[in-house]
């Protein structure tokens, strides 16, 4: 999904002007993108690191939140594409400022560990990286694998970025967190999976509730996908 956000905000800088109902479909995306802003901007400075972040997770958030509750398919196919870039183009703007504040936040330890920061701020800061790019990706992904064994980290954490950073790569997924576009629906993308049979056995071992059958199940509620 974060795939396509970028993508379509990419699309959305060459994209012809929208009409009036699209840009109503979509203007709660950055409507609450600029409440949230303005929230924050009515509270005390964080008083540490751990307050940042959570602030930060809720800009995170925000936008994604609101386009998740925007039905595209009123619109004419014609202008559901450039529709669907205006609205990512504010979630991608504002992934790119979180992640620029994140990356001067790192701890010398290399990550933001639950233990010290607080389940909340480590997730914000999961989030923001997760939302990022291959190379944050990289950067992260064998950082993050010790510390599930000792709890620092969620194991649902590490393996979707695990998941996102396979798939990027041409690699098959090991969890099966990312889902595929197909007939409108969002689905498990059985056909990249590693070793499919087994994968209800991993997702378990590292902490995903439910199966990967129950997981799809979630998605059922969204909007049609293109």
């Amino acid at each position: 999904m974060i795939g396509l956000l970028l993508a379509g905000a990419l699309a959305f800088q060459d994209a012809p002007p929208l009409g009036t109902e699209a840009r109503a479909l979509i203007s709660p995306v950055a409507e609450a993108i600029a409440a949230e802003e303005a929230r924050q901007a009515a509270l005390p400075p964080p008083a540490d690191v751990r307050e940042r972040l959570e602030r930060m997770g809720a800009l995170d958030q925000a936008g994604r939140r609101a386009a998740v509750r925007v039905d595209l398919s009123r619109l004419p196919e014609s202008e559901r594409q450039a529709a669907f870039g205006a609205m990512a183009y504010p979630i991608s703007a504002m992934d790119d400022r979180l992640l620029a504040e994140l990356l001067t936040l790192v701890p010398p330890e290399g990550w933001f560990l639950k233990s010290v920061y607080g389940e909340r701020a480590a997730g914000a800061a999961f989030l923001i990286i997760q939302h990022s790019d291959i190379e944050q990706w990289r950067r992260f992904v064998p950082v993050l694998e010790p510390l599930v064994a000792i709890g620092e980290i969620d194991g649902q954490d590490y393996g979707l970025m695990y998941d996102r950073l396979a798939i990027n790569e041409g690699r098959p997924q090991r969890y099966g967190t990312q889902m595929v576009c197909r007939s409108g629906k969002l689905v498990v993308d059985w056909d990249n999976l590693e070793d499919p049979a087994n994968a209800d056995a991993r997702r378990e071992a590292i902490g995903f509730p439910g199966t990967l059958a129950e997981y799809e199940a979630t998605f059922t509620a969204y909007p049609p996908c293109d």
